[in-house]
């Protein structure tokens, strides 16, 4: 990947543009705090050719949020499984009103 590849991807959510201690210092917690919510299983950092780890936007936004429940007295453990719950649920709320509106059309065009 060239320079000019980097910058296009710059406004991609999911690219891994955040070193472990860049990331850390976003969040205001520690580097220990990442590893623990990446061993939880609820974000897997990529690795550059080196080993280290490197997070993207969308990672470091599910990890803040797990640092909110976390700071209101949530065990790390909890927090994570909490916004894993949280985002299958608004996965499956989704589904649902696409599925409602799915019936909705066919409802539709089957009365006419």
């Amino acid at each position: 990947m060239t320079a000019d590849d980097s910058f296009g991807r710059l406004d991609d959510d999911d690219y891994p543009a955040y070193t472990m201690g860049r990331a850390a210092a976003m969040l205001g917690t520690t580097q220990g705090f990442l590893r623990a919510v990446g061993d939880a299983h609820l974000i897997t950092p990529l690795r550059s050719a080196g080993g280290h780890r490197r997070y993207s936007r969308h990672q470091l936004r599910i990890a803040a949020r797990a640092r909110e429940l976390v700071d209101q007295g949530t065990p790390i453990e909890a927090a994570c499984r909490i916004v894993i719950l949280e985002d299958q649920l608004r996965e499956a709320q989704r589904l649902n009103s696409e599925h409602g509106h799915a019936t909705a059309a066919a409802n539709a065009g089957a009365a006419a």
